[in-house]
């Protein structure tokens, strides 16, 4: 599903702020993995994120998607085979207009579009439903202004929105990050819903141990910019904190992870 081989990238090169954020990073995917990623502060992880959607260009290295070299494609033409989730609740989401329109843009995502009615009646069900599905009532709301959500409603909205069309591939960059504790474990559960019903291969980036260990079918633990643990089956089955823990040797290192 998806191949990234001997990626780099340098931020600032030559400068006094160089720093090399990616270092020869390959990872293979197979189709419906669900693969967390966790490290420190500066391992790579966004960066990661943001290479292969095509925000920051690669240094070197390939990217490929479905057999489908992807690496010079510009990030507009990536983003019909992507969903992603931002760790900012305001981000993915255009605040001015109605819950409704943002979802009939999320539905138009990588298509063609002419003089047709905005958003057909048919669509509106389609909305609807949708949204009932997420159980915080927005389907009553759809001409609401998104930008009078809360957070945790909104970033609930913009996974929704990332998944409307079935992506080949859905990145989730710390989407609960910002959240409170229960809200977030909301939006995780409705991850997790999305993921298992529709079979998406994806990334999801976590600053939260418990998390990358309960979700998913992998665990990759990144260190300056290269993977340094890859877990799955029954080995991540049986995980611990304490056990990543000892893996990674970081028993005092501040920056890692709220356990």
């Amino acid at each position: 599903m998806l191949e990234l081989r001997d990626l780099y990238k340098t931020f600032n090169p030559g400068t006094v702020n160089e720093k090399r954020a990616i270092d020869g990073l390959s990872l293979t995917l197979e189709d419906g993995d669900f693969v967390t990623i966790i490290g420190g502060n500066g391992a790579g992880k966004s960066t990661v994120l943001n290479l292969i959607s095509g925000a920051i260009p690669l240094d070197s290295g390939s990217i490929c998607l479905d057999g489908k070299d992807i690496t010079s494609l510009p990030e507009f033409k990536r983003a019909k085979y992507l969903g992603r989730v931002f760790q900012d609740p305001m981000m993915g989401t255009a605040a001015t207009m109605g819950i409704e329109e943002n979802l009939a843009l999320a539905n138009r995502r990588g298509a063609r579009r002419g003089l047709r009615p905005g958003i057909t009646s048919q669509e509106r069900v389609r909305y609807r439903e949708q949204l009932a599905s997420l159980g915080l009532g927005l389907e009553t709301r759809m001409t609401s202004k998104v930008g009078l959500l809360s957070g945790g409603q909104r970033q609930a909205l913009t996974l929704l929105m990332a998944t409307l069309k079935k992506p080949r591939l859905l990145l989730l960059d710390e989407h609960t990050a910002a959240l409170d504790p229960k809200t977030a474990d909301k939006v995780l559960q409705l991850t997790e819903e999305i993921v298992s019903r529709d079979s998406l291969t994806t990334l999801m980036v976590t600053h939260n141990m418990k998390q990358a260990i309960q979700y998913g079918n992998r665990l990759i633990m990144m260190d300056a910019g290269r993977i340094v643990v890859d877990i799955r089956g029954q080995e991540k089955k049986d995980l611990t904190v304490r056990d990543l823990l000892e893996k990674f040797n970081i028993e005092n290192d501040r920056m890692l992870l709220s356990e």
